[in-house]
C-alpha cells in the first residue's frame, strides 16, 4: 500500500501545483465538494464500492472509521432530531467523523438513492495520506472540521430555537391551566361575596372524604338574613349587597381550615363544617350570630342594625347532603318561628 500511496501522490502534487497557487484551498467551494486533486487522490486509494439504489452504506447508530467519497450517483443521508435530511452527489465525501475521532457511533444513515460508484477510505489509508502529503490533507481536514463545527453550531442553535419554542409552549399552557383553573373558581365563587356558591358546594360534597378528619364529623349551619326584603326596600340594593358581604365575612371568620363557607343563593347562606361534637356547633353558631349583631354600617346606613337566624345539626356519616339539609332546615325554622336574631342545633 505505501508504494501505490507514493505514487499516487507524486502524481497529486503535480496536479495541486497545476491548479492552485501553492496549494491552496478554493474558496467558494461547497463544504462537501472535493477538489479535482482531492477527488483523484481519494479514488486512487480508496476500495471501490458499487451501489444499488436503496442499498445502505450504514445505518444510525452502527459503529465504524470509514470515510466515504462518491464517484458518481448520489447517496441520501437521513438523520434524526432537528438536522435536515440531504442529498449528496459525485465529488462529494460523508462519514468523515468516524475518521477523526475513532470507533464512532454514525449519527446518521446512508442510503444510494440511485446506482452509485462510492470508494471507502480506510483509517490505515488515511494515515498514509497524512504522513505522505500533510499540507494536502492538513487544507482536507481544516475545511472539514470547519464543516463539522458549522454543523454543530447550526445543531446548537436548533436545539436553542426548539427549547425557546419549547419553554414558550409550556408558558402557554401553564397560562391556559391558569385561565382554566381561574374560570373554574369563577363559576364555583359567588361574585358578590367571594364565597362559594351551591355549585361549588356539589362540587366539594364530591370529594368530601378528601377533607374528612377521622376525629371530628361533619356539621351544617344554615343562615338566614332576618328582613332582608325590607333591608333591601328601605336602603336600596347597594345597601342590600353590602350587608350580604359583611354577613358573608362573618360565616367566613367563624370557618375553619377545612370548612367550606358558601353563599346557597338570595339571603341564604351555609357553613359546612367539621367540630367534635354538638357543643362546639353551637358555639359556632352563636359565634356567627353575635359578629353579625355586631355590624355597622356607618358611612352608607349608620342606622341599619342587621341580625341572622341560624339552623343546624351535625351530619351523619351515611347521611347525603339532602337529609343534611333538611335536618338543619327544621331548626331553622324554629329560630324562624321564635321571631329571628338565634342560632338553634338540633340534638
Amino acid at each position: 500500500m505505501g508504494v501505490v500511496v507514493a505514487s499516487v501522490l507524486s502524481s497529486s502534487r503535480a496536479s495541486v501545483a497545476a491548479g492552485s497557487s501553492g496549494g491552496a484551498p478554493v474558496m467558494g467551494r461547497l463544504p462537501r465538494r472535493l477538489s479535482e486533486s482531492e477527488m483523484a487522490l481519494f479514488t486512487s486509494v480508496g476500495q471501490r464500492l458499487e451501489l444499488a439504489p436503496g442499498r445502505a452504506v450504514f445505518r444510525r447508530g452502527e459503529y465504524g472509521r470509514s470515510m466515504f467519497v462518491i464517484a458518481s450517483g448520489r447517496v441520501l443521508l437521513e438523520f434524526a432530531g432537528d438536522l435536515p435530511d440531504k442529498l449528496i452527489g459525485p465529488d462529494e465525501y460523508f462519514g468523515e467523523l468516524a475518521m477523526f475521532v475513532g470507533n464512532h457511533a454514525r449519527s446518521g444513515s446512508a442510503l444510494a438513492s440511485e446506482p452509485c460508484v462510492v470508494y471507502v477510505i480506510e483509517p490505515d489509508v488515511f494515515d498514509a495520506l497524512m504522513r505522505h502529503d500533510p499540507l494536502q490533507m492538513a487544507q482536507f481536514m481544516l475545511r472539514s472540521f470547519t464543516y463539522l463545527v458549522a454543523s454543530e453550531q447550526q445543531l446548537i442553535a436548533n436545539y436553542k430555537r426548539r427549547n425557546e419554542d419549547l419553554m414558550q409552549t409550556l408558558d402557554s399552557l401553564r397560562q391556559t391551566r391558569d385561565q382554566l383553573q381561574l374560570a373554574r373558581r369563577q363559576v364555583c365563587t359567588d361574585d358578590l361575596t367571594n364565597l362559594c356558591n351551591r355549585r361549588g358546594l356539589y362540587q366539594f360534597l364530591e370529594n368530601v372524604s378528601e377533607v374528612r378528619d377521622r376525629n371530628r364529623q361533619f356539621g351544617l349551619l344554615l343562615v338566614d338574613i332576618d328582613h332582608f326584603k325590607l333591608i333591601n326596600d328601605q336602603n336600596g340594593h347597594l345597601i342590600g349587597d353590602e350587608v350580604l358581604r359583611a354577613i358573608a365575612s362573618e360565616i367566613q371568620e367563624a370557618a375553619g381550615a377545612t370548612d367550606l363557607p358558601c353563599r346557597l343563593g338570595g339571603d341564604e347562606f351555609a357553613l359546612l363544617t367539621q367540630v367534635a361534637d354538638q357543643r362546639e356547633l353551637t358555639e359556632r353558631a352563636l359565634r356567627i350570630t353575635e359578629g353579625v349583631r355586631q355590624l355597622r354600617f356607618p358611612n352608607s346606613a349608620p342606622e341599619l342594625t342587621v341580625s341572622v337566624s341560624v339552623g343546624g345539626g351535625l351530619c351523619s356519616d351515611d347521611g347525603e347532603w339532602s337529609v343534611w339539609y333538611s335536618e338543619a332546615d327544621c331548626a331553622l325554622y324554629h329560630v324562624k318561628g321564635s321571631g329571628g336574631d338565634g342560632a338553634h342545633v338540633m340534638s
